[in-house]
């Protein structure tokens, strides 16, 4: 499974990048806050959603930590999807930010 760091998807970020992230955290979670552009489908919603994702497109799944976005990719991947896990999650993601 490919895994992304933080540091590299602020840099994408940061270069205007078109990027394809999944946010597979439940409704609460993401109403705290997700990363700009993301696409919100509960791990648990996946299957029955899969239709909504694009094969041909490389996504980058994210949760809190990284292991739901782990269960994901895993899934996905079998699916034939391209896809990475974003290391450390939003715990990660939201320490980088507050260290700009």
């Amino acid at each position: 499974m490919k895994t992304m760091e933080t540091t590299e998807i602020l840099e994408l970020l940061d270069a205007n990048e078109d990027l394809f992230i999944i946010d597979v955290r439940e409704d609460d979670e993401v109403a705290q806050g997700m990363i700009p552009g993301a696409q919100h489908i509960a791990l648990g919603t996946i299957p029955d959603r899969i239709n909504e994702l694009d094969a041909s497109k490389p996504y980058i799944i994210v949760c809190k930590a990284g292991a739901r976005s782990a269960n994901a990719c895993s899934y996905l991947e079998a699916q034939g999807f391209n896809v990475t896990n974003l290391e450390g999650g939003m715990l990660a993601y939201d320490g980088e930010l507050e260290f700009k």
